[in-house]
């Protein structure tokens, strides 16, 4: 330092510990700032210029990039914002490692038979994996012009997020449900439920919107591990399907409703593969339905049998009395 206070670029390089062209770098970018030229034009540096470039070699350090690092420098509200971009970023980039780790250990430990196959699978996926694919699936499958809430909530309570840190199952479950979801269904029946068709006299908004409240009152039994009974999950169940057909909860309605259910077409792979990334502890809604329509089953059977017993002793005892009448 000369007796004006200021460095040389090599003297302020060596004074920071860091080489004269990284100080060339950021004085270009302007990210240094000179406190004059000697006469000879040379760049000098104040004491303020040894603290920056201290502050930058920590910024860099933590592999931010030299725009945010300006951006800090500049803006005194920008340190936050950037952190937290950097943290997304290295979220992101955390989770694409810890896919591909299970993905090479699930073809690892494949036969050779099975690793064509997941291969092809496991590389149609983006990495990390993308819920854009099933999204698309339940709009197509919806109902038309369900309101966009309505949409919103089967979206966000039918699609799964990917596990953050998976197991190499997780990772085949997540192929084969974006396998399943992005088969080409042009042309073929989609599989949509009765209650879909608007035709029949069904209010499919309204239906979906009281199917979710039916659903969370189930999956409290489902968690407790309880069997398919009657009570309140069962009611709310049955009365979203009357009050969208605009008819009365009857024994005769539970009853069309069960055979109804019966014959509606199933897309019981899409949960299956959804409760192996959600795991055991967190019902799906098809597990919901599954539960809430043998609750149906066995309410409309016990209600049945009762009435072909009541109806058999009935018989008997007309039976009998034409025996007493006769003899």
């Amino acid at each position: 330092m000369v007796q004006d206070g200021t460095w040389s670029i090599g003297e302020l390089a060596e004074q920071a510990g860091v080489t004269v062209k990284s100080v060339r770098f950021y004085s270009d970018r302007g990210l240094l700032p000179e406190a004059a030229r000697s006469s000879g034009g040379h760049r000098r540096y104040g004491p303020e210029a040894l603290d920056r470039l201290r502050l930058i070699r920590s910024l860099r350090t933590l592999d931010l990039r030299v725009p945010d690092v300006g951006r800090i420098l500049e803006q005194e509200d920008a340190f936050e914002e950037v952190v937290a971009a950097h943290l997304r970023e290295l979220g992101s980039r955390r989770a694409a490692l810890l896919w591909r780790e299970a993905a090479l250990q699930l073809l690892r430990d494949s036969t050779p038979r099975e690793r064509a196959e997941r291969l092809s699978l496991i590389g149609a996926l983006s990495v990390p994996p993308s819920t854009d694919a099933p999204a698309r699936f339940w709009r197509r499958w919806l109902p038309p012009r369900l309101p966009a809430r309505v949409v919103s909530a089967v979206v966000e309570q039918a699609v799964p997020q990917p596990p953050a840190d998976p197991t190499p199952a997780q990772v085949l479950a997540f192929a084969r449900l974006h396998a399943f979801v992005s088969r080409d269904c042009r042309g073929t029946d989609r599989g949509q439920p009765e209650a879909h068709r608007a035709d029949k006299g069904y209010r499919p908004a309204v239906l979906y919107e009281g199917l979710g409240e039916a659903f969370a009152l189930a999956a409290q039994d489902l968690r407790a591990r309880r069997p398919p009974h009657e009570g309140e999950a069962l009611d709310c169940f049955v009365s979203a399907y009357a009050v969208s057909h605009a008819a009365r909860d009857t024994p005769a309605f539970r009853r069309r409703l069960s055979g109804q259910l019966a014959a509606d077409p199933r897309i019981d792979l899409y949960w299956e593969l959804v409760a192996e990334l959600s795991g055991p502890s967190e019902p799906t809604a098809g597990a919901a339905h599954d539960w809430l329509h043998a609750a149906l089953d066995t309410q409309v059977n016990r209600i049945g049998q009762g009435q072909r017993d009541r109806g058999g002793s009935s018989t008997g005892r007309a039976r009998g009395h034409g025996r007493e009448r006769s003899s």
